[in-house]
C-alpha cells in the first residue's frame, strides 16, 4: 500500500479523471492524501491542464514545486498525466527527468497498473463506476462522452481528446444511481459538447432524453447541463427543461463572439443573426432561465468595430453570468496560422472592459432579487455565513449566496428557501425562509 495525493488542475472534466483515478486506487488498497494534508505522500500525481497559455503555466508551476517536494522529502514516485502531456509529452520528459511517469488522457489503465504493480491487488483496466468524489458530497459531475468533433479555430480539445465518443444511455444512468446512493442530490451533465450527445451511438442527438432518465433517478433532486454548443441547438431539450421541475432552467452556452466574420474565422458555424435568434427563442420558451455565456477578446484581427459590436451584444443581452478569455494561440489550431495581432495590453483592456459591463448588469439583477425567496442548496461554510446556490448557479463558477444562519439550523447538502436582504455583484445575502 502507498499514501497518494493528486493535484487535479484545469476543468471539470479533469475533476471526473482524476476522481475515477483516485477511487480505483483506493479500492485497490492506496491509502489517499488530501491534497492539502501535511503528510507527505510516497506517490504524487499531478493531472494537468493544457487548454489555453495559463492553464499550462499554472500545470508547469505545480510540476516544478512537486518536483522540489520530491527532491526534499524523497516521495518514491511522481506522476504527471492529463492534457498537457497528451500535447507535450516529449518536451516535459526533457525538461523534467526526474518524474517517473508520463501518461497521456487516453492513458488510465496504463498509469493505474504503473501506480499498483508493488502492491497484490493490482488494478488492470479503470472501473469508471469507483469514483472518490472531490466536490462536496451532495453534488458531482457525470461526464457524458469524451472529446469533440467540432472544428473552432482556437481549440485544441480535438487535438488533446480525440473524436466525440458518448457513453451508452444505461451506462450514465447507473452511473447516477450509484452517486445518489452515495447521497449525491445535483447531477451536472459534462463533456465538451453535451448537445452532441448520442450522435455517434444511436444515429441523433439524444440528451433531452438522458437528461430526462437522469431527473428520474431516485434521489437526484437537480439535474444541470454545462457546455451547451450553440450550432442546431437540440429543441427537444428546451421542452425538458421548460416541463420538467428538477432539470435546472441554466443554458451555459459559450457564444465566444458576436462578429459574424469572427465567427466564421472561429469555425463556429454561426452567425450574428443565428446568435441573436437562438437566445430569443431561449427567452421565449424558457423566460426565467439563466444565460451564461463565455466570450474571447483579442482574437487575430478583431478591430475596433469589431470589439464594440461584442459590447452591444453584451448589453443587448444581459447575461446573467459571464466569463472573458483573452485569445491564446495555441499550436496545432487553425488559428495558430493567424497572425496574433492584437497586443496583450488591448487583450487585457478589452476583457476589463467587457467585465465591466458584467459587473453592472450583474448587480442589477442580484438587486432585482432583494425581497424574493429562491430555493438553495447549501455548498459549504465561510466565516459567519452558509455558502448555498441556486438553481441559476452552477459550482465554482457562478454567483453565490450567503446565508446567516442566526438559528444554527442549517445543514450542509440541503435545500432550502432562503429570503434575499441585500445585493452585491456576484453574490446575494439571505435569511433562512423554510426549510423544504
Amino acid at each position: 500500500m502507498a499514501t497518494i495525493r493528486l493535484f487535479s488542475l484545469g476543468c471539470s472534466k479533469n475533476t471526473v479523471d482524476s476522481e475515477v483515478i483516485l477511487g480505483n486506487l483506493q479500492v485497490a488498497g492506496h491509502e489517499i492524501l488530501d491534497e492539502h494534508s501535511p503528510r507527505n505522500p510516497q506517490v504524487t500525481i499531478i493531472n494537468t491542464c493544457g487548454f489555453i497559455g495559463d492553464a499550462k503555466e499554472e500545470s508547469i508551476q505545480y510540476i516544478l514545486r512537486v518536483e522540489h517536494l520530491k527532491k526534499k522529502f524523497r516521495t518514491e514516485k511522481l506522476v504527471v498525466m492529463g492534457c498537457l502531456v497528451q500535447r507535450h509529452r516529449e518536451e516535459l520528459k526533457h525538461e523534467f527527468p526526474t518524474i517517473d511517469g508520463w501518461f497521456g488522457v487516453h492513458e488510465m489503465d496504463e498509469l493505474l497498473s504503473f501506480l499498483s504493480e508493488d502492491i497484490e491487488k493490482t488494478v488492470e483496466k479503470a472501473n469508471l463506476y469507483e469514483r472518490l468524489l472531490s466536490t462536496p458530497s451532495h453534488y458531482a459531475y457525470l461526464k457524458i462522452a469524451e472529446g469533440c468533433d467540432r472544428s473552432c479555430s482556437f481549440c485544441v480539445i480535438p487535438l488533446i481528446r480525440g473524436k466525440h465518443v458518448s457513453r451508452s444511455i444505461e451506462s450514465l444512468v447507473e452511473e447516477a444511481k450509484i452517486l445518489a446512493n452515495k447521497g449525491v442530490r445535483e447531477i451536472i451533465l459534462i463533456s465538451q459538447d453535451v448537445t452532441y450527445y448520442g450522435i455517434d451511438l444511436y444515429g441523433s442527438k439524444k440528451i433531452a432524453e438522458l437528461t430526462q432518465k437522469i431527473s428520474e433517478v431516485e434521489g437526484i433532486e437537480w439535474v444541470r447541463l454545462n457546455y451547451l454548443h450553440p450550432h442546431q441547438f437540440p429543441m427537444d431539450l428546451l421542452d425538458v427543461m421548460a416541463k420538467n421541475p428538477k432539470v435546472c432552467q441554466y443554458l451555459d452556452i459559450p457564444f465566444q463572439h458576436i462578429s459574424t466574420r469572427i465567427l466564421q474565422s472561429m469555425k463556429r458555424a454561426s452567425t450574428k443573426e443565428d446568435t441573436y435568434n437562438l437566445i430569443k427563442t431561449f427567452h421565449e420558451k424558457l423566460p426565467n432561465a439563466a444565460l451564461r455565456t463565455t466570450l474571447i477578446v483579442g482574437y487575430p484581427g478583431e478591430t475596433e468595430e469589431e470589439f464594440e459590436e461584442l459590447k452591444t451584444f453584451v448589453n443587448d443581452v444581459k447575461f446573467d453570468r459571464l466569463g472573458v478569455f483573452k485569445y491564446s494561440p495555441e499550436e496545432g489550431t487553425a488559428s495558430f496560422e493567424l497572425a496574433d495581432d492584437i497586443p496583450d495590453e488591448v487583450k487585457q483592456e478589452r476583457m476589463d472592459e467587457i467585465m465591466e459591463i458584467q459587473q453592472d448588469i450583474s448587480l442589477e439583477k442580484n438587486q432585482e432579487k432583494v425581497g424574493k425567496e429562491l430555493r438553495v442548496i447549501t455548498d459549504r461554510f465561510e466565516g459567519e455565513y452558509i455558502v448555498g446556490r441556486t438553481m441559476q448557479d452552477s459550482p465554482e463558477v457562478d454567483n453565490e449566496v450567503l446565508i446567516l444562519d442566526e438559528d444554527d439550523i442549517v445543514e450542509l447538502g440541503k435545500f432550502y428557501d432562503v429570503e434575499i436582504t441585500e445585493a452585491d455583484v456576484f453574490d446575494v445575502i439571505a435569511k433562512i425562509a423554510t426549510k423544504n
